[in-house]
């Protein structure tokens, strides 16, 4: 069996460590579906001597000036960026995203977010005064971070670096589908110079190592971003010890095409914004809802954008799509197109047969769903993968209230030719982040989700103040 990436320590009080646990993880290349390294399984013993070395750790770390804190993340963000290229091969091996959207997305969302955090951490105020009262803003203690493994660097950065600029302390429990590029940030890290024990790197799983931390009696704040499911279960868990829990969870948000709005403009931003990172974005847009007067041309321009769209070997620098992350996740996926035409949906392409000469790696063919109702489940649960369904509605009242048929609340789109018009529907939308014609991504703004989408926000200055407690100092 090859192992390339062989992990066998984990990170704790500024060193690397044997694990208590001798188990060890696999992880698999969805492309070849073949190992091609391995982390250790790790214990709650490990997560003991994080949590003790974030919690030393912490009152040194608080004190340090917040500009100070920001050099630190912005030499990480460095750290980051000079190994950009290994960080983007590593990724497109380990979760399956095509390399081309790896550079970008995977690796320079999360270089951009250290360096954002650094910003607006170094020039937050952390005092003001309130009548005859000093108000401080100051870091919540010991963070329990647990990412996903569909943007494993991306997502612990969000978390990781506002906590450090904040002054908290931090303990990472990568997902262990696609943990590799954590060792990669913790040995940045390192690097860097970050004191010993404000940052802990403990690998494992959910029910093991993600239990322990939201259980432990020392961590003060549990920041998850994963299913809303897992979510649940970790709020239970930390409920124990009534500390604070933010969670991103699932979406299953709609592009909402106004009638004024051109379809040939929209249609294919449409299917690519499905189909973004093999349709594994928690933020995807996945429901096309459009006026029925235009339905069929829609549908036209959505199977030809979809059955245009390449795929195949996530390392080759004109792959669109790539494998899903595992076999359960595709068996997964499969399931919900099967069901979804049993339930009447019409598939207009795509489906759950393997790619034309793709017989291994975990692929789905790119997948277009129409006449889907609310009576669906494809309507409302989520699919996480390259699935985008296409819903008819009959005025723009209607039209809102398919956006807002969910359990979810975490993304939207609206297209018009009238701005205002389209702002005036995006305020309707009752998700977290809506975007108006096509608007790019802001990394200041607050990122998170209304409903079973989750609670609290990440980046900019609302990702820092969940990492920071308040003080009222009568004086």
């Amino acid at each position: 069996m090859n192992h390339e990436h062989v992990r066998d320590h984990i990170y704790v009080d500024g060193a690397w460590i044997p694990s208590h646990g001798s188990r060890t993880i696999d992880v698999v290349d969805p492309t070849t579906e073949q190992p091609i390294g391995r982390v250790p399984d790790g214990t709650p013993k490990d997560v003991d001597a994080a949590v003790r070395a974030a919690r030393r750790a912490f009152p040194d770390w608080s004190r340090t000036p917040a500009e100070t804190r920001a050099r630190y993340l912005r030499e990480v963000a460095d750290g980051l960026e000079r190994r950009a290229p290994e960080l983007a091969a590593l990724i497109a091996r380990e979760v399956g995203t095509p390399i081309a959207f790896a550079r970008m997305a995977q690796v320079g969302l999360a270089v951009l977010t250290f360096r954002t955090a650094a910003e607006v951490g170094g020039s937050y105020s952390y005092e003001r005064r309130e009548a005859n009262s000093l108000i401080v803003r100051e870091g919540v203690g010991v963070v329990g971070a647990i990412t996903p493994w569909n943007y494993p660097l991306h997502q612990a950065a969000a978390k990781v670096a506002y906590a450090l600029a904040a002054g908290s302390t931090v303990v990472l429990k990568p997902s262990e589908v696609a943990p590799l590029s954590a060792w990669v940030l913790a040995e940045a890290i390192d690097e860097a110079g970050v004191p010993a024990g404000v940052f802990n790197l403990v690998s494992g799983t959910g029910p093991v190592v993600g239990e322990a931390i939201a259980g432990h009696r020392d961590v003060d704040l549990v920041s998850f971003t994963g299913s809303t499911a897992v979510g649940r279960r970790i709020s239970k868990v930390a409920a124990d010890t009534v500390k604070r829990v933010t969670l991103e969870l699932g979406g299953k948000s709609p592009t909402v095409l106004l009638a004024d709005a051109d379809p040939a403009a929209v249609v294919p931003r449409a299917v690519a914004g499905a189909f973004l990172n093999n349709g594994q974005t928690c933020c995807a847009l996945t429901r096309l809802l459009v006026p029925r007067a235009l339905k069929h041309r829609v549908e036209r321009m959505a199977k030809a954008g979809a059955e245009a769209t390449v795929i195949g070997d996530p390392s080759q620098p004109t792959t669109q799509l790539g494998p899903l992350v595992s076999h359960t996740q595709r068996e997964r996926v499969r399931g919900h197109v099967e069901h979804a035409v049993e339930q009447g949906a019409t598939l207009l392409c795509g489906g759950t047969q393997p790619p034309e000469g793709l017989s291994h790696g975990y692929f789905v063919r790119p997948t277009v769903l129409t006449d889907v109702t609310p009576a669906m489940d494809v309507h409302h649960d989520e699919v996480f993968g390259p699935v985008l369904v296409i819903e008819a509605y009959d005025d723009e009242d209607h039209a809102v209230r398919l956006a807002n048929d969910t359990d979810y609340g975490l993304a939207a789109a609206v297209w018009s030719a009238d701005p205002a018009r389209a702002l005036a529907v995006a305020r309707r939308i009752r998700a977290g982040q809506v975007e108006v014609n096509g608007a790019p991504f802001n990394p200041r703004a607050p990122f998170g989700g209304y409903g079973q989408s989750g609670n609290g926000r990440e980046h900019g200055v609302f990702g820092l103040e969940e990492f920071l407690e308040t003080k009222s100092i009568q004086l």
